[in-house]
């Protein structure tokens, strides 16, 4: 099984998180953590501020690694890097999403995560990062 390699970002504003809907591909819809693919010669981190430039617009600022997911979906194997973020300069301007929200960490399960990411929530519930 093909395995992909992402980076994604946990990015907070106070206590809410920036979550982003799919507006593309077989996962079209689906929420998640916005990031993208790590590619050749490229750290997690860079990639990861890349694709934010890349897909919203914005500058942002990468924290340690919080989690690494390993994820199977029917056709690929996931490795995404989870970081923490916060945005340095700009607004979000969706360039490849459908849609956007900042969410409280009471309403993180008012939107449909992409599986990976359910994982992310999980263990930041664990560590008790989204109170």
């Amino acid at each position: 099984m093909k395995t992909i390699r992402v980076a994604a970002a946990v990015i907070r504003d106070g206590d809410c998180y920036f979550a982003t809907q799919r507006g593309y591909g077989p996962y079209k819809d689906g929420w998640e953590f916005p990031g993208g693919k790590i590619e050749p010669g490229e750290s997690a981190p860079e990639a990861l501020k890349r694709e934010i430039r890349e897909e919203l617009g914005v500058e942002i600022a990468v924290g340690e690694e919080i989690t690494r997911v390993e994820y199977d979906y029917p056709d690929f194997h996931l490795s995404m890097a989870c970081f923490p973020a916060s945005i340095l300069r700009g607004e979000p301007v969706l360039m490849e999403h459908e849609a956007a929200k900042w969410l409280r960490p009471e309403e993180l399960d008012t939107v449909d995560w992409l599986p990976a990411d359910r994982e992310v929530i999980r263990v930041l519930r664990e560590r008790g990062m989204d109170s």
